[in-house]
């Protein structure tokens, strides 16, 4: 805890620094600062198949959510760490699942260890802040607050505690999924996925803990931009994973709080998006934006197995700064759909 204490001193006389000028007016830089990677206490990567079971057809009824904010520890990048704020542990958040009509009672619990309040905004709560003036707890506190799910759809949540673009930039997003009445349509596989850019006094790719850069949210320069948390996290052994046949379906969300995503799988059309998570619904489509505070539902059948890499096609995103992951799909080649002399299976 003291270490802590000690990083984020440092880290705020960094920005303070970086408020003073030279006797000749000249602004003095920011010189970034490292410390040795410090011992991680979450997993904070939410795995893709992290899913909530369908809501179906089941009747209306009461749900209840219990949500901790916590201030953890984990990896942001390869060899380096960071300290997040979660809602219970993770990035992205655990998504809630309900269906339209449903009464969801909500408890928020702040950790005792925390060093700051924390509150939750639900974009899909029809009522002041959307749950933030009910939610604004202090560590070792609860506080509860009810609503009624009126609007199917996909919808982030976050918190809303001043400074908000600090809270969501440092990992307090999630969504929230309202089904409608009688249920999505079954699917074989869901994923859930959401994208969040960090900012970081250190450059992108410096090792060891990492500290938060307040003045590069406001001047809205991410030094890493990731898909659950992690800088290319939904790869290797922790790529999703299907086969040639199964309809998948990805929950898509931003949390932002700056970049939007221009949403692309690569070697992919999506049969159908659900555009900006509500009714609407586009088929075959290539690229599809998710804004800032936003999501879509995307479903598509790969006819081909292999491995499909998902970007943010604003490509430096991906390329330079982390927000990439994979589907590996597997099953009998389909040479009538693609045929080539040599596929590349890297990432199997």
């Amino acid at each position: 805890m003291i270490r802590r204490i000690i990083i984020t001193l440092v880290a705020t006389l960094l920005t303070a620094c970086a408020a003073i000028h030279s006797p000749t007016g000249v602004q003095m830089p920011v010189l970034p600062t490292v410390a040795p990677a410090m011992e991680v206490t979450h997993d904070v990567m939410l795995p893709a198949n992290a899913v909530p079971a369908p809501v179906g057809a089941r009747p209306v009824q009461t749900v209840t959510v219990a949500l901790t904010t916590r201030e953890v520890v984990g990896y942001l990048g390869d060899g380096s760490t960071y300290t997040f704020w979660t809602f219970n542990g993770t990035v992205p958040d655990p998504m809630i699942r309900v269906r339209v009509g449903d009464t969801v009672e909500l408890a928020l619990t702040n950790a005792t260890d925390s060093m700051l309040p924390h509150s939750i905004d639900l974009h899909a709560v029809t009522g002041p802040g959307g749950g933030t003036v009910a939610t604004q707890v202090a560590p070792d506190q609860t506080k509860r607050f009810r609503f009624k799910a009126l609007n199917p759809g996909v919808y982030v949540y976050h918190c809303a505690t001043p400074h908000i673009p600090s809270h969501i930039a440092n990992g307090m997003y999630g969504l929230i999924v309202v089904e409608p009445e009688g249920g999505l349509p079954p699917v074989d596989r869901e994923f859930y996925i959401m994208q969040g850019d960090f900012y970081t006094q250190q450059a992108h790719g410096t090792q060891g803990h990492l500290t938060f850069n307040p003045v590069a949210v406001k001047d809205e320069n991410p030094t890493y931009i990731v898909f659950n948390g992690r800088a290319g996290g939904l790869t290797g052994d922790n790529a999703m994973k299907a086969r040639v046949g199964e309809t998948m379906r990805l929950f898509v969300g931003v949390g932002g709080p700056n970049v939007s995503n221009n949403f692309h799988v690569i070697g992919e059309i999506f049969d159908t998006v659900y555009v900006e998570g509500g009714s609407l619904q586009n088929h075959n489509v290539q690229t599809t934006m998710i804004p800032a505070g936003g999501a879509v539902i995307i479903e598509f059948k790969p006819e081909v197995p292999g491995t499909y890499i998902l970007v943010d096609h604003a490509l430096s995103r991906s390329i330079d700064k982390g927000v990439i992951a994979k589907i590996v799909v597997e099953g009998e080649p389909n040479p009538s759909v693609f045929d080539a002399e040599e596929i590349n299976t890297a990432g199997h």
